[in-house]
């Protein structure tokens, strides 16, 4: 049976097949990866992560905690121990003989605490997919909660694997598998509007486009760069908390203009080093059902355009003005965990 007989008005549900599950990732193709290739004219590499226990604390987000190293159990199973391990000193496995110092250590991280894809699966919606006239949770292309992604649960993977949350379908692991990789397009928001809190509408943006000689292509993923990274940077792990949601710029996503923009770009995916590519406004006074972010809902749900949020990108934008220049091979792929919602990387732009 089809996992839904009405799509959402404006979005690309099957446009790819019944069970597609990459969305506009799909406009990756070999062509936009050559695009990409064809912008390296420096050979210079620049880093677009946060160091990734940024920024600091949970003033951002009381959910997501900063990263956790310890070290792994040792080889007798004694927890936390496995560090600095010389093995001339190991009772069983070494021998005086040996000069190797161990140590090996592992994470408890949140997976969109710092530098983050938004995936399909991170954002779904009430909506009548099956045409009956009752609103049931879904997401991307009719996946559906409870069913294809499960949790909490003892076993949400269904395998006594343990985990209680898991996404059987839309997960990142597609994502990182297909490859992320073609043209970047970046607007430098930050250098025409500084760090004024203030959302930015279509108007604004075409015409920073324009000022720019930016021009964005189906296919391209398009970088917004409003100096939020770089605020987060000098705070030092320990942000204002006032600051934190009164700093730089935003898409306006109550601009219904700029949504239309958005879906008739054809962009592959939307990356900004804000928090959240559009503004946290709080609730409005509007009556009727509707998506309390609309760039997430339009995007997430309705688009599959995945988004980028918390990317640093102060010296490439620097660099690129220095250089007349906007557009930049882009490497980005997710962490290929299968089953997860949102994912740390460590996106490269060369030019």
């Amino acid at each position: 049976m089809p996992r839904w007989k009405q799509r959402p008005p404006g979005s690309t549900w099957g446009d790819w097949g019944d069970d597609d599950e990459l969305g506009r990732i799909n406009l990756l193709t070999r062509q936009k990866v050559l695009e990409g290739v064809r912008e390296v004219e420096a050979g210079v590499s620049f880093c677009l992560s946060l160091p990734l226990d940024f920024p600091g604390g949970t003033a951002l987000n009381q959910r997501r905690h900063p990263p956790v190293i310890a070290p792994t159990e040792d080889m007798n199973g004694a927890a936390g121990t496995f560090y600095n391990v010389h093995m001339s000193e190991m009772e069983e496995f070494g021998d005086p003989k040996y000069v190797d110092v161990w140590a090996d250590d592992v994470v408890t991280l949140s997976l969109q605490y710092s530098t983050q894809w938004d995936s399909l699966a991170h954002v779904g919606a009430e909506f009548d997919a099956d045409g009956d006239g009752v609103d049931e949770p879904v997401y991307y292309n009719g996946y559906r909660a409870g069913v294809d992604l499960v949790g909490p649960s003892e076993d949400a993977r269904g395998d006594g694997s343990r985990h209680r949350s898991f996404a059987h379908h839309l997960g990142l692991e597609h994502m990182a598998f297909h490859g992320v990789q073609g043209r970047g397009v970046l607007v430098d928001l930050a250098h025409h509007l500084g760090h004024d809190w203030r959302g930015v509408d279509r108007t604004t943006l075409e015409e920073i486009m324009a000022a720019d000689n930016v021009v964005v292509e189906p296919g391209d993923m398009l970088v917004l760069h409003t100096g939020f990274a770089t605020k987060i940077l000098e705070w030092d792990r320990t942000p204002d908390p006032a600051q934190l949601f009164t700093t730089c710029c935003y898409l306006d996503a109550r601009d219904a203009s700029l949504l239309e923009w958005i879906t008739e770009s054809q962009i592959s995916a939307l990356v900004a080093d804000n928090y959240a590519v559009e503004g946290l406004l709080g609730k409005d006074r509007e009556p009727s059902r509707h998506s309390f972010l609309p760039i997430h809902h339009l995007c997430l749900f309705k688009l599959g355009v995945p988004l980028g949020e918390m990317w640093y990108l102060h010296e490439l934008a620097t660099w690129l003005r220095e250089h007349d220049r906007s557009r930049f091979l882009l490497t980005a792929p997710p962490l290929r965990l299968p089953g997860i919602v949102g994912s740390p990387l460590t996106p490269i732009a060369t030019v």
